[in-house]
């Protein structure tokens, strides 16, 4: 556990989310410094607390989300429930939320009247579709997103549907849209005048956001980027090869010296020094054969020789890691990417090391996912309630 000053020591956050998008922003403000207050509800808080890979009743997945933050149970259909987050979202630098537009004014906590109260808030809202628009009242996850967004009609190979990525990419991209609109609203704020704003983060556009070229490409040359595989068309080379072995290697030669360097390392000397192959262009027009050379040199070989030829011949190439290789890996291994911890019953476990590294004020977990409510009667007393009052909350179900 680390004592460092971190770069977010002494920002409040106030969670009102659940699941990935929202939780996720978070966690990166927490594991930097912010003292973030996670409000669930009473009867089973988030549902991540389940998802997934269970430990004692309790979701693996949730030490890592939910380190940092401080565990609050608030009944948001209970008038004291509610008086509690308003309180908390008076003295709150950034409310996060990822409730559909429109529920949060319902419940009172809408940014008019959380922004009256604390001009200085900065609200981060992230929704499947925004604040705005024909869709704002869609419900929409990060599968909506990524599919609106443009990214799974690209993934795949041509002649099959879509894939999705083996991970909620779309809720994470959005996640890391949010935390930058959110430093950035800060940093608005302390330089002209104090004044808060609501950073509108929609699934869809943070996916969008990524799409490279797309959209030039379409308006100008009316071209759609369609299902390509493990390749790039207009970056060749640049593929997934298996070897004999059976490991599949990414081999990515698509550098005009790196190309020349790689064809050398596989005895195709004719191909490094081929006129029409110096640049991208001319090695696209002979992709397929490039491709077929590739692949059936590997082919004759096991990865291991694949990787040093190719590390000999400085030409980028990785084996496709599983988390197994990950926890054998000597560059994980030395960044420091796997902390060691102990789950509560004194189980040891890793988890994911932060990111990014700052030499001056890094990130770390200080502790892992609360258990649910383990920081409400801290955080009442902080806002200056009493045992008793505290005890007639939970009395009435407020808590």
């Amino acid at each position: 556990m680390s004592q460092e000053v971190k770069p977010l020591a002494g920002i409040k956050v106030l969670e009102l989310g659940t699941l990935i998008a929202g939780p996720f922003c978070t966690r990166i403000l927490a594991e930097f410094g912010a003292e973030v207050v996670k409000v669930e509800a009473p009867d089973g808080g988030d549902p991540l607390r389940k998802w997934r890979k269970l430990h004692e009743g309790t979701s693996l997945w949730w030490s890592v989300q939910a380190r940092n933050k401080k565990s609050l149970t608030a009944n948001l259909k209970h008038p004291e429930g509610l008086a509690v987050v308003r309180r908390l979202a008076a003295e709150a630098d950034i409310v996060v939320e990822n409730f559909r537009p429109g529920v949060l004014e319902k419940l009172g906590l809408g940014w008019e009247v959380l922004s009256a109260a604390n001009p200085g808030l900065v609200m981060v809202r992230l929704s499947g579709f925004g604040q705005t628009g024909p869709y704002k009242d869609r419900p929409g996850f990060g599968a909506i997103g990524e599919s609106m967004g443009g990214l799974r009609y690209i993934s795949g190979f041509p002649d099959r549907p879509p894939v999705r990525t083996g991970i909620s990419i779309g809720d994470s991209i959005a996640a890391l849209w949010a935390a930058i609109g959110a430093l950035m609203a800060l940093r608005h704020r302390e330089v002209n005048g104090g004044a808060g704003q609501v950073v509108d983060v929609a699934l869809y556009e943070a996916v969008f956001a990524m799409m490279e070229s797309m959209v030039p490409e379409f308006d100008v040359a009316g071209f759609v980027r369609e299902r390509t595989g493990n390749i790039m068309p207009g970056i060749t080379p640049s593929n997934t090869h298996t070897t004999r072995d059976g490991r599949h290697i990414i081999i990515g030669g698509n550098g005009d010296a790196i190309f020349k360097r790689l064809m050398s390392a596989i005895g195709r000397q004719d191909l490094a020094e081929a006129p029409d192959l110096a640049d991208n262009a001319g090695r696209d027009r002979r992709a397929a054969e490039i491709y077929a050379v590739i692949d059936a040199w590997v082919a004759e070989r096991d990865g291991d020789s694949v990787l040093a030829a190719m590390e000999a011949a400085e030409v980028p190439a990785s084996s496709v890691f599983s988390v197994a290789d990950m926890f054998r890996d000597p560059q994980f291994i030395a960044r420091g990417m796997f902390e060691a911890v102990c789950l509560p019953d004194g189980t040891p476990m890793r988890i994911p090391g932060v990111v990014p590294r700052l030499t001056g004020t890094p990130g770390s977990t200080e502790w892992l996912g609360p258990g649910l409510g383990e920081h409400t009667d801290e955080i009442l007393h902080g806002l200056g309630y009493t045992d008793e009052t505290i005890a007639g909350l939970r009395m009435q179900g407020a808590i």
